[in-house]
Order: C-alpha cells, then sequence, then structure tokens
C-alpha cells in the first residue's frame, strides 16, 4: 500500500503542477501602466512600471510602491502609494494589455496597461 500511496501522490503532482504553473503565470511579467485623470489637478499622463510574480503585484520603481493582486481570469486590484498619496485601481488583463479605473482620496481616473 505504501508504493501505491508515493504513485499516486506523485502522479498528482504532475497532473496540478503544470495546470498551477500555466495558471499562476498568465500575466507573470514586466508591466507599463499609463495613469489618466480628467482633473489637471491630479495630474495626467504618468506612466508606472510594476512587476507580476505568480499573481503578486510589486513595483519596479523606487518611487511609487505597488502591491495587489491578478486573478487567473485576469481580473486585477492593485494599490499604488508614493509618500502619503495612495490610489486603488480595478480592472482586467487580457493577454499583452488591459485596462481599469482607479480612485484616490480626491482624484479618480483610468489606467491602461502593456507587457513589457
Amino acid at each position: 500500500m505504501n508504493g501505491f500511496r508515493k504513485a499516486l501522490f506523485a502522479t498528482i503532482i504532475v497532473i496540478a503542477l503544470p495546470a498551477a504553473q500555466a495558471s499562476a503565470s498568465t500575466f507573470d511579467g514586466a508591466w507599463n501602466v499609463r495613469i489618466s485623470s480628467s482633473s489637471e489637478t491630479c495630474g495626467n499622463g504618468s506612466t508606472v512600471a510594476i512587476g507580476i510574480n505568480n499573481g503578486q503585484i510589486a513595483s519596479s520603481s523606487a518611487m511609487v510602491t505597488a502591491s495587489g493582486r491578478v486573478a487567473d481570469a485576469g481580473s486585477i486590484n492593485v494599490t499604488l502609494s508614493t509618500g502619503i498619496k495612495r490610489a486603488v485601481g480595478f480592472g482586467r488583463l487580457s493577454g499583452t494589455s488591459g485596462s481599469g479605473t482607479w480612485r484616490g482620496s480626491m482624484c479618480k481616473g483610468t489606467w491602461t496597461a502593456e507587457r513589457m
């Protein structure tokens, strides 16, 4: 029975591992995110580099801290902060691009993303 359990466990790992790697790495890599706002006082047209690793978001810039998560289907939620400013974004990634909306304490707008 011990040999049977080992073989069963090995089979489960062989089947599950490629599926887990494929879904986790679908959006992994470096992304450029262009942030826009319709308000002049909020700024317009800044670009932030982020990285995604196993669905976890991190900033690729020392000036902006990014955190959040990308689901297997591409839905994304992210928090960007710099100094005391903070914004939360939601949207969707698909293939090598994405888009969504963001909201800060006094500003809001849209974002688009492109895989580098």
